[in-house]
């Protein structure tokens, strides 16, 4: 019976020695399984953080880890990784797994029960941990620019607002230092009470005012962190960053900073070049 992998990212591990588990054979790459690993994985139901990068070691010789991505086994024995995965994350019947997803063939010792040392791009991580908290405190500040655009309770977010992030968001890609968000501004959207008309006609208005928050956000210096309900890589994970207006929890599997002084500034555009779509384009700079 597998059990599921241990993961060490969440308290900001880069390096770490794990145990083979498996070695799969896929037409992109051979696939490693360790029961213990730093590597932070894309996730195959909500891709939003990209999965770490690095090498995996064994007899003195590294090998390329070109990504590290959801793997799972039924409890019939079926293997997956990644989109294949035909169930989502941490549904019963199933064992959760980080996949280490290498270039060319596996060394002959990268074996079932071999120990190997694990090393992430440290320098990656980090960029796409600020792209991520930023991403974060970006939808947050959007969250209440809008505010004042509801004529219905869609229901709040972390920090109370009300949660046009949690209504309109189709899809969020954070990469090194930054992120690109997707909001549908349809029919289902302006039902729920959210004013379209007035919000495409304040548009730089609503900018600033996204700008002008996370500019204070920044400039506080907070802490923010990663709680985990336990080791495993489905066991339940948060980000909580210590804003001046309160503590903002919010469910996440990804990789962040711990404080807001790792940036110099945090800063988005709008588009809405499509009426019903918005873009919110986040850019970390990061404190020297």
């Amino acid at each position: 019976m597998s059990t599921p992998t241990i993961v060490t990212f969440a308290a900001g591990a880069v390096a770490g020695d794990g145990i083979v588990t498996r070695v799969e054979n896929h037409p992109d790459g051979p696939v490693v399984v360790v029961d213990t690993t730093p590597f932070h994985p894309v996730d195959h139901t909500w891709p939003d953080q990209p999965g770490d990068t690095g090498t995996i070691a064994v007899d003195g010789e590294a090998v390329h880890v070109t990504e590290a991505l959801m793997a799972a086994i039924s409890d019939e024995g079926e293997f997956a990784v990644g989109s294949d995965i035909p169930v989502k994350r941490g549904a019963d019947g199933w064992t959760w797994l980080v996949g280490h997803r290498i270039e060319g063939a596996a060394p002959a010792a990268l074996v079932e029960g071999t120990r190997v040392t694990l090393s992430v791009d440290g320098a990656r991580r980090v960029g796409l941990s600020r792209g991520h908290t930023a991403c974060h405190l970006a939808s947050l500040a959007l969250d209440r620019a809008l505010a004042d655009l509801w004529r219905k309770d869609p229901g709040v977010d972390a920090l109370g607002a009300p949660d046009f992030e949690g209504r309109a968001n189709q899809s969020s890609r954070i990469h090194e230092d930054g992120a690109v968000d997707e909001y549908r501004l349809g029919k289902s959207l302006r039902r729920s009470g959210f004013d379209t008309e007035t919000f495409a006609a304040t548009l730089a208005d609503r900018e600033a005012r996204v700008n002008d928050q996370l500019a204070a956000w920044v400039a506080a210096g907070v802490s923010s962190s990663v709680e985990t309900e336990g080791p495993s890589i489905v066991d339940r994970r948060r980000w909580h960053c210590e804003l001046p207006e309160g503590e903002a929890v919010i469910l996440c599997g990804g990789t962040h900073v711990d404080s807001l002084a790792a940036f110099a500034s945090i800063t988005v555009s709008l588009d809405l070049s499509d009426p019903q779509l918005l873009v919110m384009t986040t850019v970390a700079t990061p404190a020297d």
